[in-house]
This record gives structure tokens, C-alpha cells and sequence, in this order.
């Protein structure tokens, strides 16, 4: 999609010289419906501007995130002036003005999401020994300061790649998965060459819009350690379980502005189980409370009356007021007359990723 020529237009007070700027900015370009997109911004300027500059901006290491809205020309003027000063009553030069605009325009980056593979480490459990790739995933800029990570092997990006293939196949044409040696494959050379080759499948992937919008790439960063906390639940080791789970949702949180809005509840309820279990009503309400308002607006009843159950309980035990939830539950089983289920949460839980 290709975003129209907007025009901004500054003016300055009487006594300076007066500038004209027009603008136009080019957005995103989507080749083949969901291909790989490259990111462009241009700017042309006529009238008594010194000089224009035209930049192109392509990375092959993220894709381009929410695009943003140009700015009003009253925010403009907000942005060039100083606490305290008049909106329109201080005289800016036109060398002045176009610092400010670069300036704004610096500010208004979109959040985009890195992958590194910083390290590797050689498992052996005879008779057989594998590479293991940990795998940061970071967002850009200063909209993250956490950084998580997980380990896959070469096995599991194969077996990830291969899923993608039954779904998306003409959009992969041009993405190709690292080959596996047959010799060698734990010499530092080979696996130095392959770490980086595999992050760069990554971005690569990441670049193809509904690719990172399909839940099997979430689930490739997520699903064995999701597994993993359940099972820990089940097993009644529910620290362990936290911070198995924790890691999910860390890595559920990047990458939500391009999954389904639902995509951190089951991971959310988990945790409320767990923090309920060890004693934690505090951290088991807030994680309850996190979870409810993705289930009330998409409709996840058997969720909801599960939630709200919990937080009611903890609620009483924090002593905060629950009124309006225990309310709200009774009108949820009432309307329903049996539908929503009568389950706790921890069973519904229990029963997640078997």
C-alpha cells in the first residue's frame, strides 16, 4: 500500500521571510499481496529551501511496523516553541524551522522487532549431541529495555520452516532455510556461518507481513516453553512453572501488535493459577485482571467466569472491592442458564496444552 502525497504547511509571523514546503511521503509498498515490503519515505521541497534531500531506508533485519500519521501543522508549531512561549509571537528562522521538523520527524519511529542469535552451546546426550541457537527477541528503539530469549535447535527452526511451507508457500519463494552439513556441522566455522544465516532467516521471515501475523510464528517462539510451564503446573512445581511462563508472556507481549488480541490470555490464566497456589493473591489478581479485558470484549465466556471467580476470591483476601465483579458474575451465569461453564480456572488451565 502506497500512502498519498501529503502537503505541511508552515508560516511565519510578519517580519521574517516568509516559507512555503510541500512534501511528499511514500509509505509501504506490499509486493505480491503479502510479500516482503520495503520501506520508503522521500521528501521533495520547492520555494526558497537551500537544499532537498531524498533517503531510502530498506532493511533486510525487521519490516516496517504501524505506520504513523502525519503530523498537524499546530503540533509542528508546538513541537518549535519552548514552555512558556506564545504559539504564534516568537520569530523562527527558516534554518530553525526545518531543525525542529527533522527533529519531530526523528521522534516518530515504528516499533519494530529484532531477532539476534548472539550464542550457541553444544548439547551431548549420548550416543547423539546437538547445536543449541539462543535466540533474543527484542523490540527497536527505547520502546523495549527487556530483553528475552529462547533456545531452538537446528531440528526445530527445520521442522517450523516445513509448517510454514503447507501455508505459505509463494511468499517463501525467496526465503530458504540454512542447509544442514553432512560433515563438520560442529566445527566453530559451521556453526558460527549457520547462527548467522538462521538470524537472518528470521528477519527475513519477520519482513513477510502475514507471516508475522500467522500463529505459527508466535508459537515457534513460545510453544515448548508454554508446554513446559503447563506440565510444571500439572506437576505441582509451580515456581518453575512462572518462570517458564514468564518468559512466554514476555515474548507473547513484542509480539502482540501483529498477533490476535486473545494471544496472551491462556498464558495470563496460567500464571494466576500458579501465583494463586503459592500464596501470591496479589500477583494472582493482577494477572487475572491483565487477562479479563481481551476476554470481555472477544467473547471467551468459559474464560471469563473462570476470571472473574478468582478475582473475586483474591479480591476478598486483598481486601479490595469485588462488588461489581461478583455482579458481573452472577449476570454472566444467569444470562447463560448453565452455558458458561462452572469450572475453576486451574481446571480449565490444567487441560491446556496436553
Amino acid at each position: 500500500m502506497c500512502l498519498h502525497p501529503e502537503e505541511q504547511r508552515g508560516s511565519v509571523p510578519e517580519g521574517n521571510t516568509p516559507v512555503r514546503a510541500s512534501c511528499g511521503v511514500g509509505g509501504v509498498t506490499a509486493l505480491r499481496g503479502c510479500r516482503r515490503e520495503d520501506a520508503v519515505s522521500r521528501s521533495t521541497c520547492s520555494g526558497p529551501v537551500s537544499s532537498c534531500r531524498t533517503r531510502q531506508d530498506h532493511s533486510c533485519l525487521v519490516a516496517a511496523g504501524p505506520e504513523r500519521d502525519a503530523v498537524d501543522p499546530a503540533e509542528t508549531d508546538l513541537m518549535a516553541r519552548a514552555p512558556g512561549d506564545p504559539p504564534s509571537g516568537s520569530s523562527l528562522t527558516t534554518k530553525e524551522l526545518q531543525q525542529n521538523w527533522r527533529a519531530l520527524k526523528q521522534g516518530e519511529r515504528p516499533v519494530r522487532l529484532l531477532f539476534e542469535i548472539p550464542s550457541t552451546r553444544i548439547v551431548e546426550h549420548a550416543p547423539s549431541k546437538h547445536v543449541v541457537y539462543e535466540i533474543v527477541v527484542m523490540r527497536s528503539g527505547s520502546f523495549d529495555s527487556r530483553h528475552v530469549s529462547v533456545e531452538r535447535r537446528y531440528s526445530e527452526f527445520s521442522r517450523f520452516h516445513h509448517q510454514l511451507l503447507g501455508e505459505f508457500r509463494e511468499e517463501l519463494e525467496e526465503v530458504v532455510l540454512p542447509r544442514k552439513h553432512l560433515t563438520r556441522n560442529f566445527s566453530p566455522e559451521v556453526i558460527s556461518e549457520r547462527r548467522l544465516a538462521l538470524q537472518d532467516y528470521l528477519a527475513k521471515l519477520y519482513a513477510i507481513r502475514c507471516i508475522r501475523q500467522s500463529p505459527l510464528f508466535s508459537g515457534f517462539f513460545t510453544e515448548p516453553e508454554q508446554r513446559r510451564g503447563h506440565g510444571l503446573l500439572r506437576a505441582g512445581q509451580f515456581q518453575l512453572a512462572v518462570e517458564q511462563l514468564q518468559t512466554v508472556l514476555d515474548i507473547q507481549e513484542k509480539l502482540l501488535p501483529w498477533q490476535k488480541p486473545t494471544l496472551t490470555v491462556p498464558t495470563l490464566a496460567a500464571l494466576a493459577v500458579c501465583y494463586r497456589d503459592l500464596e501470591d493473591p496479589e500477583q494472582a489478581f493482577a494477572a487475572a485482571q491483565s487477562a479479563l479485558p481481551a476476554v470481555r470484549r472477544y467473547g471467551l465466556k468459559h474464560y471469563r467466569a473462570a476470571l472473574l471467580d478468582l478475582m473475586v476470591d483474591t479480591g476478598y483476601q486483598l481486601g479490595r472491592p469485588v462488588a461489581q465483579l461478583q455482579d458481573e458474575l452472577t449476570i454472566l451465569r444467569d444470562a447463560e442458564r448453565g452455558e458458561v461453564s462452572s469450572r475453576s480456572l486451574k481446571e480449565l488451565v490444567v487441560q491446556e496444552f496436553v
